[in-house]
């Protein structure tokens, strides 16, 4: 195990690596809860769903483990699982089958990319100021995650506002928040962890943590798996089959960057050129989780940003996702025993990690206007638009802009310019489709 992790050599432990890994899963479990939500609307059979978000997210996870040995996990992604429903399915008119396929090609399409050259040139090309406002951006984000989880921030038509802190959910989040940051600052080892721990069994009383009746309960995949149908997805012409597919693989892969970047730049993982070693073979993981997923019967797998929970507690290696597959497996048939943990228990360790990756705002040059813009559009589009792809998108446009009309277009790298359009036309193509 420390030959092939590495674990000593990255300055952690066995014991380190398995906590990353418990706080990791207990941070994104409500995916196996959430997806088949958002899924079964489409037709798909909900526990069916449920045990291919599970299988999925432990074959990605593994595979970012082995292939990468970096402590990031996978699942199906929020965004890209509305985007599924609500825009493939019910708006453009795409059965799920036929959705699933188009998420296997895209798929596909990432992975042809992730093992050409332009695999590590990708990261290499984004401006360090801009790495640095992805890592602070994320922050904000998966706090806003955290705070949205627990009814803190609620969404009001198209407009957010406080909702109930004084009883709930919101009360119990706010409770752990306070137990979590105290133990942070007494720089207690394993303090998410132990607040999640804390935080659910304060939940009991409050009725908010419930034991399940039953703690075993198996679904099947016979309903979903290998029923992808590409024979009728021309059947609403080739532009909407092209802006699904591209904004799928460039949600996918950015989503994947930025996470990457963000979270293992604001943990000191980066080389001296501010490349993540390995992530390279990060990407790689996620495309082949991403194509697993659809035959399995989920919409698009991707690297997950509440792996910086785990990160923040140490983890450096792969071990700690080889942990977190390890729990997806066991829960397609524990799934019960993982709901125990309420939503207000993890919350607070999603709001403190936020709060560590904002320390990437001060590496950015606010004195510089045509690098300030860029970056606070990075920032501040991640939570606005409720997307990492679309802040780095907004970042990478108004960068290469900017320098261009300042007469310094020879400063931005050629893949930068090629990155802007695609974001771009991701924005374009939906208008023609």
């Amino acid at each position: 195990m420390e030959r092939f992790f590495k674990i000593k050599e990255r300055n952690s432990t066995v014991r380190t690596e398995i906590i990353g890994g418990f706080t990791t899963f207990f941070a994104m479990a409500y995916i196996i809860f959430v997806n088949p939500s958002f899924l079964e609307q489409t037709g798909m059979e909900r526990t069916a769903v449920l045990v291919a978000t599970c299988v999925s997210s432990a074959i990605g996870s593994f595979l970012t483990a082995f292939l990468a040995n970096v402590p990031f996990a996978q699942a199906p992604g929020m965004g890209l699982n509305a985007y599924f429903t609500y825009t493939i399915c019910l708006g453009m008119g795409y059965t799920w089958q036929q959705g699933l396929a188009i998420v296997l090609i895209s798929g596909l399409l990432f992975l042809a990319v992730t093992i050409s050259p332009l695999r590590t040139k990708i990261i290499a090309s984004i401006p360090s100021d801009l790495k640095a406002a992805i890592s602070a951006g994320i922050g904000l984000f998966i706090s806003l995650i955290g705070l949205l989880n627990v009814g803190i921030v609620v969404a009001e038509g198209n407009l957010l506002d406080m909702g109930t802190i004084t009883s709930g959910a919101g009360l119990l989040a706010l409770i752990g928040l306070l137990i979590t940051g105290v133990l942070m600052a007494w720089q207690v080892k394993g303090a998410l962890i132990i607040g999640i721990v804390i935080t659910t069994l304060l939940g009991l009383p409050m009725g908010l943590t419930v034991i399940p009746d039953t703690l075993v309960e198996m679904g099947s995949l016979t309903s979903t798996m290998f029923k992808v149908d590409f024979g009728g997805l021309f059947s609403l012409g080739v532009m909407p089959l092209i802006v699904a597919v591209i904004t799928f693989s460039i949600c996918d892969m950015f989503d994947t960057v930025g996470t990457l970047i963000g979270t293992a730049g604001n943990a000191g993982m980066l080389d001296k050129d501010g490349n993540l070693p390995g992530g390279d073979r990060a990407l790689i993981a996620d495309a082949i989780a991403t194509c697993t997923g659809a035959l399995l019967g989920t919409s698009t797998v991707t690297t997950f940003v509440e792996s910086s929970t785990g990160i923040a507690e140490g983890a450096r290696t792969g071990l700690s996702s080889v942990v977190v597959g390890v729990m997806f497996l066991l829960s397609t048939f524990l799934a019960p025993v993982a709901g125990i943990v309420p939503s207000a228990a993890t919350a607070p360790a999603l709001i403190i990690v936020g709060i560590l990756m904002l320390r990437g705002a001060a590496k950015i040059n606010w004195n510089d206007f045509e690098i300030a813009m860029p970056c606070f559009l990075t920032i501040a589009g991640m939570p606005f638009f409720y997307s990492i792809s679309d802040g780095i998108g907004f970042g990478f446009i108004s960068y290469t802009l900017i320098k261009v009309f300042r007469g310094k277009a020879k400063e931005v790298p050629l893949l930068l310019y090629i990155l802007s359009l695609f974001f771009i036309l991701m924005y374009v193509l939906p208008n023609f489709a």
